[in-house]
């Protein structure tokens, strides 16, 4: 063997060793970028499925909260992460449907940058009305609406928030007009609505189950397509009436654009597993969530199927894009 022959050997062997010799996946603690302050409602969600996913991988899966811009400042950052697995992002219709149609210039593109790795949760919301508004039902209050076009307004989180888009899809689907009132967030527009400032709101369905159950709002409703384990004898909007409506806030995990396949698969595995548990099903319904599954795949048909629709909504609703 001449020494051509002997240096390519040495140097096949060397990395082939240096292949073997890799830790496998995951080596280190991960990290779970979270766009929002802990303590909310993402964060929560967030945390409950961290926990148990760490033992899973048998690797800690830390929170890294980066609130500001309304989830922006995380899912920049989350974009930009070296793909190699150990810096993930939790996604919701928010960052990766709303704010896409809404802004004109984002720092990140929700489908180029990002490799979908699975969903994880869903929240509903509530449609919640005055006690004082004579609607028992969701069809007596489509019934007042369309006697007076426009004479019932609702409050919302802000002009583009995702309660203003599910009230505004709502109020498409039915062919009614509404009076839309902003707030600077969820805890005001509630506030507004026990007052009787506004005649409707739709809230998140953990927010709302107390105050369904001391009266001093009116449940008519919920927003996704099964009933909530916090308000079980209310409805959803599809059995009340509009066929086909479904609204709600949707959670996923993303990892950067460029991960190599074999670990999303193996992340998207253990959230599954993790998902499926019943005390996970458990402790999400009792923050008025419920738990998911699915593939990357199905997240990124998810991703794709709100951006479509949250872009006709806004056209119709007539949002300024900003």
């Amino acid at each position: 063997m001449n020494n051509i022959a002997r240096a390519l050997l040495c140097a096949s062997l060397c990395a082939a060793n240096a292949v073997d010799a890799q830790p496998a996946y995951p080596g280190k603690p991960i990290r779970l970028l979270v766009g929002f302050a802990p303590g909310g409602g993402t964060d929560i969600l967030a945390r409950a499925m961290g926990a148990p996913l760490g033992e899973l991988l048998g690797q800690q899966v830390t929170i890294d909260n980066r609130a500001g811009a309304g989830g922006i400042i995380a899912t920049e950052l989350g974009a930009k992460a070296a793909p190699d697995g150990y810096t993930l992002l939790v996604g919701s219709s928010a960052g990766f449907a709303i704010n896409p149609n809404l802004m004109a210039k984002l720092p990140y593109d929700p489908v180029k940058d990002f490799a979908p790795v699975g969903t994880f949760a869903t929240l509903s919301y509530v449609v919640d009305v005055h006690p004082s508004l004579p609607a028992k039902t969701l069809k007596d209050l489509l019934a007042l609406v369309r006697a007076k076009p426009g004479a019932i307004n609702y409050g919302s989180a802000g002009q583009g928030s995702s309660t203003h888009l599910a009230i505004e899809q709502f109020a498409q689907m039915a062919g009614v007009k509404l009076t839309h009132i902003p707030y600077k967030g969820n805890t005001p527009a509630m506030t507004a609505l026990m007052s009787g400032e506004v005649a409707m709101v739709f809230d998140p369905v953990l927010t709302s189950a107390p105050m369904v159950k001391s009266g001093r709002v009116r449940a008519l409703a919920v927003t996704t397509a099964r009933r909530s384990a916090l308000l079980p004898d209310v409805p959803t909007v599809a059995e009340a009436g509009i066929k086909g409506y479904e609204s709600g806030n949707w959670f996923g995990v993303f990892a950067p654009a460029g991960t190599p396949r074999d670990i999303v698969e193996r992340l998207n595995a253990a959230i599954n597993k993790t998902m499926t548990r019943p005390d996970m099903k458990d402790k999400l319904a009792s923050q008025g969530a419920d738990a998911l599954t699915g593939s990357p795949a199905e997240l990124a048909a998810l991703v794709q199927r709100e951006l479509a629709k949250f872009a006709a909504i806004i056209k119709a609703a007539g949002v300024k894009v900003e």
